[in-house]
């Protein structure tokens, strides 16, 4: 059995402390076997750094995702193509850096991790559906046991593509709405599926931005840029157990905290 923590969207600074402080705690009871977490927005909200990439991988990360913000922050170019425990989203037009899927190892243990973008409201991507059919090609020649972090805005397409590859993936995790979904489920081909595992980050604003900004941007349009909302913060992600043998998803349970 390999025993998998995947951490929702960490979003700026409260979500670096989100993580330090729940994740321990998580790991204490669930004892994953390896911790996956989507870090595109873990630099001020945007963007991924290289010191705060390695400050998590010293905190628990075994592995990084990423997604639209992938390029936000353009120190990325500096370390993405030689970092082996952080993928671009597979889909991305040929031509840009980085790895398309990667392949975390420890104590004798391998799980895949892909990464795909959502075409719903998204631009620069190619179809997801089929970029699937490629990386699961490829990742499965190295483990059974294989994580689709499916990066997309919309429930319907995350939801049509979760049955599209089960039985193909161990498990569909989406990101990118910072809202924690409570549908969680394993197909009936064996994958388990949640269509978002939430953020890692604020809890008092809105999807993990200051309040007030949000609401004078929709209300009057004003090009505000957006900031780190302040006061308590949480954690979300999921919990997944996956079978060595098929590959299959025994278990998925959603995981949320708050701390101050």
């Amino acid at each position: 059995m390999i025993k998998v923590v995947f951490v929702g969207d960490i979003y700026g600074n409260p979500g670096l402390k989100a993580f330090g402080a729940i994740y321990p705690l998580i790991a204490n009871e669930y004892k994953p076997d390896f911790c996956v977490a989507n870090v595109e927005n873990a630099a001020g909200g945007r963007g991924i750094t290289e010191s705060i990439l390695n400050d998590l991988f010293k905190a628990g990360v075994d592995f990084a995702t990423t997604g639209n913000h992938v390029w936000a922050n353009n120190s990325i170019f500096n370390f993405v193509e030689d970092e082996k425990r952080i993928v671009i989203p597979a889909n991305l037009y040929d031509g840009v850096p980085g790895r398309r899927f990667g392949i975390a190892e420890k104590n004798g243990k391998k799980l895949g991790i892909i990464n795909i973008l959502g075409n719903v409201y998204m631009q620069g991507s190619s179809c997801p559906f089929r970029a699937a059919d490629a990386m699961l090609e490829e990742v499965k020649k190295e483990t059974k046991c294989t994580i689709i972090d499916f990066h997309a805005e919309a429930t319907s397409e995350k939801a049509a593509f979760a049955w599209y590859v089960d039985g193909r993936t161990s498990a569909v995790v989406g990101t990118h709405t910072h809202v924690q979904t409570a549908d969680e489920r394993i197909l009936p081909c064996g994958t388990g599926v949640i269509t978002d595992a939430g953020m890692t980050g604020p809890a008092e604003g809105v999807i993990g931005s200051e309040k007030d900004i949000i609401i004078k941007r929709f209300m009057y349009n004003y090009p505000i840029r957006m900031e780190c909302a302040r006061g308590r913060k949480q954690f979300n992600g999921v919990y997944l157990e996956l079978d060595e043998l098929t590959g299959k998803c025994e278990k998925i349970i959603r995981l949320a905290d708050l701390c101050d």
